[in-house]
Parts: C-alpha cells; structure tokens; sequence
C-alpha cells in the first residue's frame, strides 16, 4: 500500500525536473555592473502548478508568479496571457497568485499552456522576458467503466465441458490510468452461476458447467466491472450477455405412438398412400432429420419419409386382394440418418412401432384367365365355326355369372359361355388378322365390365389358282425359225405357301395349235419357242395360245393362261423389237394426221377472217370517202319527178346501169368450186389419208345439200347512190332495202360451218382411236 501512495510522488518528479533547473540556473546566474552591454538575465520564482478537477470553489487558488527582482514595492505587475487566461485563470496583478475560476474536467482537457509577463509600473517596460508554465488538471475517481461492445451475445454447443470459452467482455474507464487506481479494472459474475464463471482480470467467461439445450436453451449472464480494484470508493458498471446453446445431436427420435391402425382398398393401385406415422426428436435442425423403414421387410409395403414435415408416408407395393389376404402387420422403424462418432452412444438403439393394415373388401371387375388370347382358323370355314374360348371369372366371394359381347365387329360373335364363333366368310387374302376386344359383364351388376384383346390369325388354304404374273405383248417375226425363244412367262400366286411357291407349266391339252411349245425351266419361269419356220402376216396375223400353270398347294390348283402372240414383219433384222417400236410410231402417225388436219382448219378460219375484214374496209371506203375526194362525181340532184322510162332528159340512166352491174351475183356453183379448191389444197398440205379425205367429202356435200342452210357462200356488194334528191331515188336497192336488211357480217355466217367441220374432226378421230 505504502507503494501506490509514493507513486504520485515519483511520477511528479520528472514533471518537475525542468523548474529545478531553472531556478538553480537562475540563482547561479552572474550579475554584470550597470552600463555593460550584456543583458542581466533574471529569473522567474514558482513552483509545479497543479488543479485538481471537479473542484466545487468557485475561485481556487493554484500558485503565484513571481519575479525575483519584485522587492515587494509593488512597483511591479504581473500579466497571464495564453488560451483560458482571463477566463478560466486569472492572476492578482500585485501579488502574481494564479486562481481557477471555473471547475475543471480533466477528461475534457489535462493540460493548459500559459504564458507570463511582469511589467515596471513606472517605466511600462517588462523586467523579465515572457516565460511558459503549466497548469495541469490532476484526476480523480469520477468516471464509473463502460462497456462498449454491448450487448453481447455469444453462441455455444449444449453439452459443451467446464472450462469452454463463450465469451470475452471489456470494459473501459475514462479516468488516468497512470493517476493512482483510478482506472483499473475488476471484473465479476452478478448473475450466471453456477453455469458460467468470468476470469477478474480479462473479462472471459467460461463455462463452469453442462447445459443441455433440451431443458434451457438461453441464459442471461450479468457482469460488473469495477475501477480502483474494487477499493472502497470505486465505481462499477454492469452489462448483460445473453448466451445461446446450439444443438448437438444428443437424443434419438422416438415414436409417438407404439401401434397404429391403417387400412387399404383392394381396388388401390400401387403406390397409393395409406397413412402417416410419426416419429418426435427433440434436437432441431438437421439433428431432427429422420429416415423411416420398414422393419420386417415386407414386400408388399413401403415407407418413405417427408423431408419437410419428418413424417413416415405408409404406400403400397404391390395391389392387395381381400379374398387373399384381409389383413397384415409390419413392422417400422426410423433413425437419424447422420450421426457424429463421438455422440454414438445417444443412438445405441432404433425406435419401433407396429402397423396393422386392414384390406377392405370391394366389388371388382370379372378377370380373365389370361391378359391376352391368339387362336388361328383356316379360311372359308363354314359360318357357326368355332374360333376359340375365352373364360373369365368374378374374383369376389358372390362369385356373380359372367356374360361375354364383343365390340364392332361383323365377322365373329361370342356366347355366354365364352366360345367366339364366325358370322362371316373369312378370306386370308382381304384380310389375315383380327383384332378382337371381347368384354365380360357380371350378370349381377353390369357396372363391372372388364375387356381382353384377341387375335384371330386366319389361316391359307389353297384357293386361288396361279396367274401370269404381267400381261406379255409377245411377238414373232414371220421369218422366224424354228425353236427360237420369242418369251419368257412367270407366275404369282394369291395364296400363301407355307413352303416357297412352285409351279408347274405346259400347254393346254386343248391346244391343236403346233405353231409354239413350251419347256419349263423349274425356277417359275417357262419359255415360249416357235415349233415351226416361218409365219405369215397376211394369212395368220395373231396366234392365241393357251398356257396351263399348276401350283404346289394341297390340293394343286391350276389356271388357263391366254398368251397372244401377233405375227410381225421383222425385216432384215429380224428382231421382235422394230414390231413394237412400229406400233408405237403408227399410233404417233395417225396422232399426228389429227393434228395436222386440226391445225389446217384453223389456219383457213383465220383466213376467212382476215379476208371479211378487208371486204369491210372496202366497203367503208366506197361508202364513206375521204374528205379529199370530190362527191361531185358520185352525187346527182335532180329538181323535177320525171316522167317515168320515156324521159330521158331528166337523168342519166348510164349511172344506175353502172351500180346494176355492180350488183350482180356470182352463181353458187362458182362458190362450191372455190370452196373445193381451197379443199383441195389443204388436202395436199395434210397427210395421205383415204378415209378422213372421204369422211370430209361426205360431210361437205351433206352441207351444200342442205335446204335449211343459207347460202353462206354468195358475196353480194352494192355502191351508195347519195342522199339529197326531192324525186327521191329510183335505184332498185331501195326496194332491196324496204325488204330486208343486209347481212354483211361473213364472219359468223361463215364460223358455224366451220365450227361444224372442226366437230366432223373430233369425231373422226374417236372413230379411229
């Protein structure tokens, strides 16, 4: 104790080193005479000022200034100058005695800086030059410790052993801590025990015993710190921290409940959920997690567990069936899927509990005795044949009777009993499967209908004889040798061969006709030879021959084949092949004559009507002249009526002859001759063919014969005489006028015969096609 009261005394003197050297320095000064020219060095008088803070006078006395050449004459006057001079200190004039006038806080300012002034009243001038001091703030005990990282809360396993740091906390005291104990610190535990301890001197808090989440899983620890070691006098202050225990993985899930009742429909498909079961871990979190099973290893139900809410879904496996079984008892367990090595021995051992499920018993569809049926019948089986019987049966107790149908279908039928019978021909080559569905009714309830599938395979027999398999275009040249092979034949069958059809070839017994034999090449293919040489076109153009081909079916079957053979002149080449490329260029040839012929006709229509429009344009120019041209030629006026055929001094009759001879018409004869001639011509052009000349000749005379048909072919023209005489006109085209109109328009009276020609065309190439 002795020691902490010497320490303000040590720690002072370094403080006041300096002010002892001075005044030595000042004492042992060497005072010069007057007049020298070296300044006499004086010296301050004063002591280490010190205030002590938190004083409650209100004018403290902290020391004096003074000078030691003041001889107390009062002729000297002192003067504080620096930041708190006059304010907060202030110094007697006379005296030099420094006072506080205000109370000080060391923790808001310990240190002030002042300077010193001493003046000579009578001269005014300063005796000593300016000197610093200091006034220093001593401390006291007047701030209690804080904590500053409050509040505090820390986070620690449950569980955890004595001596596990949970916390540090520290707090701070604003008083100097080189002032005494003023600022030093102690530390202690007001509330926590006995779980917590705290270290005095650091601040730790430590555990000093176990917890377990489970019963309490917060606490409230509250510390106090206290200044000046705990001495009597000193300050404290408190903080709370609030302490969390984590979860561990200490406790093993439990089944709430030791049997649990569930029940199932045998209707249930599988994967159905049954039911729930619950298992309750007290830890949280991922310690909580839980993985149920099926202990007694049951195949006929699962469990899965529910990640969200750790429950135990109860599914079914495989269906259940009420007449098999009614009832089952499994067994279920669940565990913590993670667990840590060193807290193994919480789990020493699974929780269980047993399921009863009970299968309730519903009213099923009938089930057929297998999920699919195939029978085979052979084709053109008489009607009423049987095809093959299907069974099912009502898997419940009532044991109902069952009824059969089957759905759109117009071939087979199906009776009570099951047996599919055949209401229609069956043909392997239309059609050689059918796809049934044939569905089984409780008689008792025909609401539960169930169906199967079956499939009819219709099965061949031999019913189709064999055929060529192509038509042949055979031919063969008239200077054909004898034994040259002019075709090749194969067959098709329709039937199906349960081996690789064969067949047999040869020539009709009925066949007299020793002009063509045949040899089988024993592969399905034969050959056609001439028996003889040569052939004529003219005497035999076309030979029938008729081929037998038999098949190798149970029983053989065989067909009479007609092979046409057309006699050909071959030329010297003698190769079958120009007969066929000839027939192909006489049906090109006669396709071309029509076209010909077509197009000629076409041509003279538009000759025709390039030729009425000329005769327009003519008579538009005699009727309607230009305006160049002088009427005065053409235009007579007379003023008297005359005096009919004897007046001849009226007017000129020279005129109206002209217009007669104008007028008159060309015979009809003259018309069919040119018509003929333009006939002929288009004859020449087309090609040299007798019948169509002679089927155009027919139709035209028929045209020119006929009395109903107008004379198309009589061109008539008339001139205009002019308007204008009082007289009126005397000229017979008045009376051909008055009569009827003139038709000038050829061209239409022209088109219909024509058009009737053109249809004569169409018809004569029917006929020939």
């Amino acid at each position: 104790m002795n020691c902490w009261l010497l320490l303000p005394f040590m720690l002072g003197i370094p403080l006041l080193w300096p002010c002892i050297v001075a005044a030595e320095n000042s004492k042992t000064e060497v005072r010069h005479p007057a007049g020298s020219h070296l300044r006499i060095r004086r010296g301050w008088m004063w002591n280490q000022f010190f205030v002590p803070e938190e004083m409650n006078k209100t004018r403290h006395h902290i020391g004096q200034l003074r000078s030691d050449l003041d001889n107390g004459n009062n002729s000297f006057q002192y003067k504080l100058l620096g930041l708190g001079a006059g304010s907060i200190f202030v110094i007697d004039e006379r005296t030099g005695d420094i006072y506080a006038e205000q109370k000080l806080d060391r923790e808001e300012r310990s240190l002030y800086t002042l300077r010193a002034q001493v003046i000579d009243t009578n001269t005014g001038r300063a005796v000593e030059p300016e000197s610093e001091f200091v006034i220093r703030v001593s401390d006291i005990n007047d701030n209690e410790p804080k904590f500053l990282d409050e509040p505090y809360e820390a986070i620690v396993p449950e569980m955890s052993p004595e001596g596990t740091l949970v916390i540090q906390v520290t707090a701070s005291d604003a008083d100097d801590p080189s002032s005494g104990n003023n600022a030093r610190l102690v530390y202690s535990l007001l509330q926590g025990q006995p779980y917590f301890s705290i270290e005095p001197t650091t601040g730790k808090i430590r555990i000093s015993s176990k917890m377990d989440r489970e019963l309490q899983d917060e606490y409230w620890v509250i510390i106090q710190a206290k200044d000046m070691i705990g001495l009597p006098g000193a300050l404290s202050g408190t903080t709370s921290v609030l302490v969390k225990l984590s979860d561990v993985n200490d406790n093993k899930p439990i089944f709430k409940d030791s049997l649990y009742r569930l029940t199932v429909s045998e209707s249930a498909p599988v994967g159905t959920s049954i039911g729930k079961i619950m298992a309750y871990d007290s830890d949280i979190g991922e310690n909580a997690e839980m993985d149920y099973s099926i202990e007694d290893d049951s195949r006929t139900f699962d469990v899965i567990t529910n990640n969200e809410t750790q429950e135990g879904i109860i599914i079914l496996k495989t269906k259940v069936n009420f007449e098999d079984q009614n009832h089952y008892r499994i067994r279920a367990k669940v565990k913590n899927p993670q667990v840590d090595e060193q807290l193994r021995a919480y789990h020493t051992e699974a929780s269980t509990t047993v399921i009863k499920i009970q299968v309730e018993d519903v009213d099923e569809p009938p089930a057929f005795l297998l999920p699919y049926y195939i029978f085979e019948i052979f084709e053109e089986c008489p009607h009423g044949s049987s095809v093959g019987t299907v069974s099912a049966t009502d898997p419940d107790q009532t044991k109902s009777p069952i009824g059969y149908s089957i759905a759109r279908s117009e071939v087979f039928s199906v009776d009570d009993n099951g047996t599919i019978f055949t209401t229609n021909r069956l043909d392997r080559e239309t059609s050689a499967w059918y796809n049934l569905s044939v569905t089984a009714m409780e008689k008792y309830n025909i609401a539960q209908i169930s169906s199967v599938p079956v499939y009819v395979q219709v099965l061949n027999i031999n019913d189709h004889a064999p055929e060529f398999s192509e038509y042949y275009e055979t031919y063969v040249c008239e200077n054909a040798v004898s034994g040259q092979v002019i075709q090749t034949v194969s067959a098709v069958d329709r039937d199906e061969s349960i081996e690789h059809h064969h067949f047999y070839f040869n020539l009709s017994v009925e066949e007299n006709n020793s002009s063509f034999t045949i040899i089988d090449n024993q592969d399905n293919t034969a050959v056609i030879l001439t028996n003889r040489t040569g052939f004529s076109l003219q005497e035999e153009p076309v030979f029938y021959v008729s081929i037998l081909i038999a098949d190798n079916g149970i029983p053989s079957l065989t067909s009479t084949n007609t092979l046409t053979i057309h006699v050909c002149d071959c030329g010297d080449a003698g190769s079958t092949q120009t007969c066929s490329h000839k027939d192909f260029m006489l049906s090109m040839g006669f396709r071309a004559e029509v076209i010909t012929a077509i197009l000629i006709c076409i041509m003279i229509i538009f000759g025709f009507i390039f030729l009425n429009l000329g005769l327009k344009q003519r008579r538009k120019q005699t009727l309607f002249p230009e305006k160049s041209e002088d009427f005065r030629e053409n235009i007579f006026r007379y003023d008297d009526e005359g005096g009919g055929e004897a007046d001849t001094e009226a007017f000129d009759i020279a005129q109206l002859r002209g217009s007669a001879l104008m007028r008159g018409r060309k015979p009809r004869r003259a018309a069919r001759a040119e018509m003929l001639s333009l006939y002929r011509q288009s004859l020449q052009a087309g090609p040299d063919s007798a019948v169509l000349r002679r089927f155009i000749l027919e139709k035209l005379e028929e045209a020119d014969t006929d009395p109903c048909a107008p004379p198309f072919d009589s061109l008539q023209t008339y001139a205009f005489e002019g308007t204008g005489s009082l007289a009126g006109s005397l000229s017979s085209l008045d009376s051909a006028v008055s009569d009827h109109d003139e038709n000038y328009d050829y061209l239409n009276q022209l088109g219909p015969r024509f058009k009737r020609l053109a249809c004569m065309f169409g018809s004569a190439v029917q006929s020939k096609n």
